[in-house]
């Protein structure tokens, strides 16, 4: 009966054939969707990872640079270095803005490191696949190759130029944009200080108050403008635990002591998947769904049209005594091999099209195995409807006209 699954495959083999890339196609949709949410957990991990840092101390009740606000004074490093079981901790600040290089901008996260002999500080890219790292203190630039600069392109960012000097690989923020590392202060003042414009208009609103026309608001005066002129925030201090530390008794110290949000690498990779990817992941697990009902009623469709193309053969099997689970079997491989055929097609759609996308696809070899068996479940029970119709069949059409 194997034999005869096949013979009627290839009496309409264009249908089939036809069908099969049909599927494929959606197949191919199914499992990029799914690396695409693979891809954005995996560009959650990679920001972690790639940060050096084992703890996360951040302004107090908020979930850290990544996911919300938060501004930490630029002096509290210096405590934390002093604490027991901290060997190292850096200043950090993040900003997802568009970064301008000739005609052309990127949006990027913009990440401010402290330059010169920090090398290999929490924050910092820890690997570069050409030019050098940031060594000066101001208008030096690292970008990520994704970004498309090229070493010796001057970037534009907020009011100032930066010289791209190296290029590194695979730093993304959780969303996917690619990293673009210049030194802390540069950053401070792009992410905290206003124009020129905000700034003179702040100081005529200020000047304009009565209270600052008392005797000695003078020197209040100068106090606020000088404010305005200076930053001293950062949005997170990066720790590096010392040999033999316990992350969750360092950071409940610094919570205790300092009055600040400590959170640990287990707690940041729950932010960041839980909470920044929770929504995203939903919307996609909806498609994937959709995707698969459409996908069962093709296969429900054309397997049905094909049974009802040979209902006078069926009659003819049933006549001479064919057993109704011999039927049953030849529908459900052909349901099956319009299942494999498809695969087939989505598996290299998927690999072939997945470079091309703009958010990073990590497609995963347990994702495929795990498609596979569910396109054969989804074909199995899509047949079941061709299968009915297939043993109500009279045998006595077989004889009628």
């Amino acid at each position: 009966m194997i034999s005869l699954a096949g013979r009627d495959i290839l009496q309409s083999w264009g249908k089939f054939v036809f069908t099969g890339v049909g599927l494929g196609l959606l197949i191919g949709v199914t499992l990029v969707m799914a690396g695409v949410y693979r891809g954005m957990v995996d560009d959650g991990k990679a920001l972690l990872d790639n940060s050096g840092a084992d703890l996360w101390v951040v302004q107090q009740d908020t979930l850290g640079p990544y996911a919300e606000s938060s501004s930490v004074a630029d002096d509290v490093y210096r405590v934390l270095l002093a604490m027991p079981g901290v060997a190292q901790a850096a200043n950090v600040t993040y900003l997802t803005m568009q970064v301008r290089s000739a005609d052309r901008d990127v949006r990027a996260m913009v990440v401010g490191i402290v330059p010169g002999e920090s090398w290999g500080a929490p924050g910092w890219p820890p690997y570069l696949v050409a030019g050098r790292q940031i060594t000066r203190g101001h208008y030096e630039a690292v970008a990520d190759v994704s970004t498309g600069f090229s070493l010796g392109d001057v970037l534009t960012i907020r009011r100032s130029h930066y010289t791209v000097v190296g290029l590194t690989r695979r730093m993304v923020s959780s969303s996917g944009d690619p990293m673009v590392f210049i030194p802390l202060k540069d950053a401070q003042e792009a992410q905290f200080l206003k124009d020129n414009d905000a700034i003179w208009q702040n100081r005529r609103r200020t000047e304009g108050n009565p209270a600052f026309n008392r005797p000695g608001a003078s020197e209040v005066l100068d106090a606020v403008n000088a404010s305005q002129a200076s930053s001293t925030s950062v949005n997170a201090v990066l720790v590096r635990l010392a040999p033999g530390a316990v992350a969750q008794d360092v950071a409940d110290s610094i919570r205790r002591w300092k009055r600040l949000t400590v959170h640990t690498r287990a707690q940041m990779e729950a932010i960041l998947v839980g909470k920044l990817i929770a929504t995203s992941s939903k919307q996609i697990g909806m498609f994937l769904v959709i995707l698969a009902v459409v996908s069962a009623a093709i296969v429900a469709f054309i397997i049905y049209t094909l049974t009802m193309d040979k209902i006078r053969e069926i009659a003819v099997l049933k006549l001479i005594g064919t057993r109704n689970r011999t039927i049953a079997a030849m529908i459900m491989q052909q349901a099956l091999a319009l299942g494999v055929i498809g695969f087939a097609v989505g598996k290299i759609t998927a690999t072939f099209a997945a470079p091309f996308f703009p958010k990073y696809v990590l497609l995963m070899p347990q994702d495929s195995v795990a498609g596979f068996f569910a396109v054969l479940v989804i074909c199995a029970l899509a047949s079941v409807i061709a299968i009915r119709v297939a043993l109500k069949v009279d045998p006595a059409e077989a004889i009628g006209g």
